[in-house]
């Protein structure tokens, strides 16, 4: 298992934590650190069942300023993620060939 994760945030630490009291220690992507690639992102998409723009945290600054309003193709979303990773929504758990947001962070016991 891996979650993408941000330190910061409170309801990433919340699901990391739900994780972590059930005995399970994911691999941890700190992806605004280790921003994931074009592919990775996909894949990930993929796995969530939903459009890359559905992945858009959209009450962030960054987005406001460059994006809202903006009807941008499924690629071009995916490198506003890679541009801008803080667009990403969080926290995020794969289990294989499944994962999930965790909003709210429950859903992340959803797939394990």
């Amino acid at each position: 298992m891996e979650i993408y994760h941000n330190p910061r945030c409170g309801k990433s630490r919340e699901a990391l934590k739900l994780l972590t009291e059930k005995g399970i220690e994911p691999d941890i992507k700190q992806y605004l650190k280790e921003i994931p690639t074009h592919a990775e992102l996909e894949d990930v998409i993929k796995k969530l069942g939903i459009s890359p723009e559905e992945l858009i945290r959209k009450n962030e600054k960054v987005f406001k300023e460059l994006y809202k309003g903006k009807k941008l193709s499924d690629s071009q979303w995916i490198e506003a993620m890679i541009a801008e990773p803080k667009l990403i929504e969080r926290p995020i758990l794969i289990n294989g060939d499944k994962a999930v947001v965790g909003r709210p962070p429950e859903k992340v016991l959803e797939i394990i």
